[in-house]
């Protein structure tokens, strides 16, 4: 029988280990990089200018369109044109340093004006498209809209946005309404005359302006109550990131560029910055994946992956979790999706060990190596870089060593974890209009505050790298005044569940024990349990699963240790985690305080003196 660990990675030129430690007499590490920055663009449009001159020809962005869902693409050179055309429709408004919000997700188009704004010198803002189709009502939207004072409201279908373009309040100082399609009494201008513009010598003279403190984007995060703030991307931020990320693989000279199959929305950190940026500065290719890893869209995702063989890939654990049982089910799926894979990168939260096995299993069975996980930690203020996993981890959770240029100030939580500040020249200036939170985010040494926990992989070996450790917040005390690790217990849970679970919500601050709230993996269970039609509300009842979730827990109580490891009761949720209301973002993380906070009910049927029927009680 082969043994994982014993089988060779794929070869991959890794940028070396070679970590600085300095020590505090208070406990404090500061850990940095010897190792120097390379060479940094001046801006993302100077390098979609150069590509487009010396390559135009270059395949840049490709998605599926139409019925038949056939490939459209558009290359470097014609990209060039139309981000110019743009460009000069953006100075046109004589709106300088206004915003231009995109309402609709991943596109061709919306790449397009996406480097128009910054050519522009236009702040570009995507936002999360449930904000506007998947919410009760517009308060959060028309917050964001109020907060940015946009000049251009974009949006690829009129008609698929059109509750949202009609129902906000947007700036009366005359806001374009811009739409590629859709009804005409709802725009105020079109994309297609747009792209009809003849770009004059203004459009040079506007990238020629832009410098690495001006503001690229604003990115919202996703806050756990009230408005998302809007975090400032300059430039700079964009461009030594991206430098960052690239560092992490020493490619030789004439290294084919990069093939990217990419899914996750450009309204978050990981895919809007590092995967377009790292396209665009290779000169490689972006496919936009119109599939998402819940059910019914994930086949899109896999019809993609049989035609496109990517040369790295980033997903959420539940894509990973998806994806192997693919593979395990059609190896032919596997060969396309290995063919020339060099790396994969998970986001979104810790990647349970299991599905990493199951993803290396199958790379085994297929190329008879092993795929470098490459898993890094960062967040919108960062512009994603902080760490970074630049060596072959034999298993799932290193986050890596501080990218080069960046300190991380380790602080001294207890005898194992310490909460993770950062500084550098990727930190955000401070979010729109916000100076107190702006203020509050970081400490007197200009530090700033990640709001995560995080542990060393082997204390005597720092070089060995980071563990993430959870969110700090997320993290509460029993009513014994024991602390409950929450990050850590959701993956061993996870795993304890022998993939029959999708996620999990720790439950338990101020109570005598550890709960959960759980989203069942309806093809584990249908498979587990041998009824291929059975509905979720059906597989929900079934003695045979709750009884199999039972014993699992069991066991895992059994070998966890303390009260603040164990979980004492489970309840299966049927109604999935509402993205429009924040409970869980568009690339997979579960705000876990905030469906504490909307399922109060659920919570309080975990802990009731005589729980119903419907919870899981451990012995």
């Amino acid at each position: 029988m082969t043994v994982l660990t014993d089988v060779p990675f794929r070869d991959l030129p890794f940028m070396p280990r070679d970590l600085a430690l300095q020590r505090r007499d208070d406990g404090t590490l500061l850990l940095s990089s010897r190792v120097p920055l390379g060479e940094v663009e001046p801006h993302l449009p100077g390098l979609l200018r150069r590509h487009g001159r010396s390559r135009p020809d270059a395949l840049w962005l490709s998605q599926r369109h139409g019925p038949q869902r056939q490939w459209r693409q558009l290359h470097y050179g014609e990209a060039l044109r139309q981000v110019d055309a743009v460009t000069q429709a953006l100075l046109d408004l004589d709106r300088p340093g206004r915003c231009v919000a995109v309402l609709s997700g991943n596109s061709i188009e919306h790449g397009v004006l996406e480097l128009a704004a910054m050519q522009a010198r236009m702040p570009y803002v995507p936002i999360t498209p449930a904000y506007s189709l998947l919410t009760q009502d517009l308060a959060k939207l028309q917050g964001m809209v109020d907060l940015l004072q946009p000049a251009v409201v974009f949006a690829q279908d009129g008609r698929h946005f059109e509750r949202a373009l009609r129902g906000l309040r947007l700036p009366a100082d005359g806001v374009r309404v811009v739409v590629e399609s859709g009804p005409e009494d709802l725009a105020t201008a079109h994309w297609p005359d747009w792209l009809a513009v003849r770009p004059g010598p203004a459009v040079a003279d506007s990238v020629a302006a832009i410098r690495p403190e001006t503001v690229a984007k604003y990115l919202f995060t996703s806050g756990s109550t009230g408005l998302p703030k809007a975090a400032t991307i300059t430039h700079g931020m964009l461009t030594i990131s991206i430098t960052m990320h690239r560092q992490v693989v020493l490619d030789p000279p004439g290294t084919p560029p990069s093939v990217l199959l990419d899914w996750m929305p450009w309204s978050h950190v990981a895919s809007g910055n590092i995967m377009f940026g790292v396209a665009l500065a290779e000169g490689g290719e972006l496919w936009i994946d119109d599939g998402k890893p819940v059910p019914g869209l994930f086949d899109e995702t896999l019809r993609n992956l049989r035609e496109v063989s990517p040369t790295n890939f980033i997903s959420v654990p539940l894509g990973y979790t998806m994806l192997a049982e693919a593979m395990e089910a059609d190896p032919m799926l596997a060969d396309a999706f290995f063919r020339r894979l060099r790396r994969t990168n998970y986001a979104g939260a810790r990647l349970p060990d299991s599905v990493f096995d199951r993803i290396q299993a199958a790379a085994v069975r297929s190329i008879g190596a092993r795929i470098p996980f490459v898993s890094a930690f960062g967040s919108t203020e960062t512009a994603a870089a902080v760490t970074v996993t630049h060596w072959c981890a034999d298993s799932a959770g290193v986050i890596g060593l501080p990218h080069p240029g960046v300190t991380v100030k380790l602080l001294p939580m207890d005898d194992q974890r310490y909460e993770i500040r950062v500084r550098s020249a990727c930190v955000t200036p401070g979010y729109l209009n916000q100076p107190q939170a702006t203020a509050e985010a970081f400490d007197e040494e200009g530090f700033f505050r990640m709001g995560d926990a995080v542990q060393f992989a082997d204390p005597d070996r720092p070089e060995a790298g980071l563990f993430f450790s959870g969110r700090v917040t997320e993290e509460f005390k029993l009513q014994s005044g024991i602390f409950v690790r929450v990050g850590a217990l959701r993956v061993d849970c996870i795993e304890a569940a022998q993939g029959l679970l999708n996620d999990v919500v720790v439950a338990g601050a101020d109570q005598p024990f550890v709960a959960l709230l759980a989203w069942p993996n309806p093809a584990a269970c249908r498979a587990r349990l041998g009824r291929p039609d059975a509905s979720l509300a059906d597989l929900v009842a079934d003695p045979g699963l709750r009884e199999t979730l039972r014993a699992a827990f069991e066991a895992h109580n059994r070998a966890a240790g303390g009260s603040s490891r164990q979980v004492h009761r489970l309840l299966l949720l049927t109604q999935p985690p509402d993205i429009g209301a924040g409970e869980i973002t568009d690339k997979g993380y579960v705000n876990q305080r905030l469906v504490l906070t909307r399922r109060s009910a659920e919570v309080a049927r975990l802990f009731a003196e005589r729980p119903d029927a419907e919870v899981i009680v451990m012995a």
